[in-house]
Order: C-alpha cells, then sequence, then structure tokens
C-alpha cells in the first residue's frame, strides 16, 4: 500500500510517520490485504490535532474518516478506529451478502460505471466562504471532479456512503437501471429517492 503522510502548518516528524505507517498498514490490512493507497493528513483546529485518513482498499472502494484531540497521536489513533469500524462494517456486509445470494463476487466486482460530473463546493484556503457570485447571485462553482455512477443495489450504495464518509450517493439502480440517490438525513437515518418517469 502506498501511504502519504502530510501536515499543514504542521511539521510531521519521522517518529509520528513511522507510527502512522506501522498502526494504519495493520489496521488496514485485517480486511484488506491489498490496499492501493492511503493519504494521512494532520492539520490544527483551534487548539486541537485534527487527523484525515483516506483509504482506497481496492476499485471503487474508498473510505474516509477523521479524529480529533489535543495530542497528534489520540487524534490519529481516533481515526483509525473509525476508519477500521468502517472497513469491519463493509467486510461484514459482503459477508451478509455472500451467504443470502451466494454473489458476493459480484457485489465485490459490480463496478460498472457511467462517467458523471460533481462539483465540489469549497472555500479557498483562509479565506472567507462566497455562498453566491454577486452578480448573479448563483453558488459559486470552485472545482469540479470526474467521478463515476456505480451499478449498485440500495444497500451496497448505503455501503459505498459510509465507507466514504459522504452524506449522499447518486447511483444506478441494478433492479431496474434508474438513477437513485441514498442519503444521510437530519436524524441519522438513511433517505432514498428512487424517480420514475411518469408513463
Amino acid at each position: 500500500m502506498q501511504l502519504t503522510v502530510s501536515g499543514k502548518q504542521i511539521d510531521v516528524g519521522d517518529a509520528l510517520r513511522s507510527h502512522v505507517a506501522e498502526e494504519l498498514d495493520r489496521g488496514v490490512s485485517k480486511y484488506f490485504d491489498d490496499a492501493i493507497d492511503a493519504q494521512v493528513a494532520f492539520g490544527r483546529d483551534a487548539h486541537l490535532f485534527r487527523c484525515d485518513i483516506s483509504v482506497h482498499a481496492r476499485r471503487g472502494v474508498m473510505m474516509k474518516a477523521s479524529g480529533q484531540s489535543d495530542e497528534i497521536y489520540v487524534a490519529f489513533d481516533q481515526a483509525l478506529n473509525r476508519a477500521e469500524k468502517q472497513l469491519r462494517r463493509y467486510k461484514r456486509r459482503l459477508r451478509d451478502h455472500h451467504r443470502n445470494d451466494g454473489r458476493a463476487e459480484a457485489a465485490q466486482n459490480s463496478f460498472a460505471s457511467i462517467p458523471a460530473r460533481a462539483y465540489v463546493l469549497a472555500a479557498e484556503e483562509d479565506e472567507p466562504v462566497e455562498r453566491e457570485d454577486a452578480t448573479t447571485g448563483h453558488p459559486v462553482v470552485i472545482a469540479e471532479t470526474d467521478t463515476a455512477i456505480l451499478s449498485l443495489t440500495v444497500g451496497e450504495a448505503v455501503m459505498h456512503m459510509d465507507l466514504a464518509d459522504q452524506s449522499a450517493l447518486l447511483f444506478r439502480n441494478k433492479a431496474h437501471g434508474g438513477l437513485n440517490l441514498v442519503y444521510r438525513r437530519d436524524d441519522g437515518n438513511i433517505g432514498w429517492v428512487d424517480p420514475r418517469i411518469p408513463d
């Protein structure tokens, strides 16, 4: 697994890099022997240290987790614990899926995708957030990236959304081929939008 450890306005020393490499490799290899790459970023959030972990476990499986503490090692350990919990849940769901219908291999490799665009709205570093363009009144699009619309069941979509620590995921429903959306509601439950074109 290729690992990148970085610090934003923090000097990440050799001891911390070594600790991150050993612990992350131990934690991820329990669930994925062949993880592709991982990024660990440290930063300050007021008086707290923040650690963000992003692991590309396999093609189409991206997991994100974060932690905060007044000690940098504790922030990393919190993020790693959350990451391991997500990976454990993912493996359990795949195992349950295999028991239920014998298609675990299909669930792991069901990444037929259609190109799509995702728009990321974010503020520049250390600049105030501009919610609208002053001339048009529309939200400001800061960056755009390519992404893929995966062909998934609803359960698989929820699993991908959890792993990526996203609030919503657009996917192509395997049952009927239409576009669907799952999202995390304010009450903590998962919402599912299954639009149908009227006849």
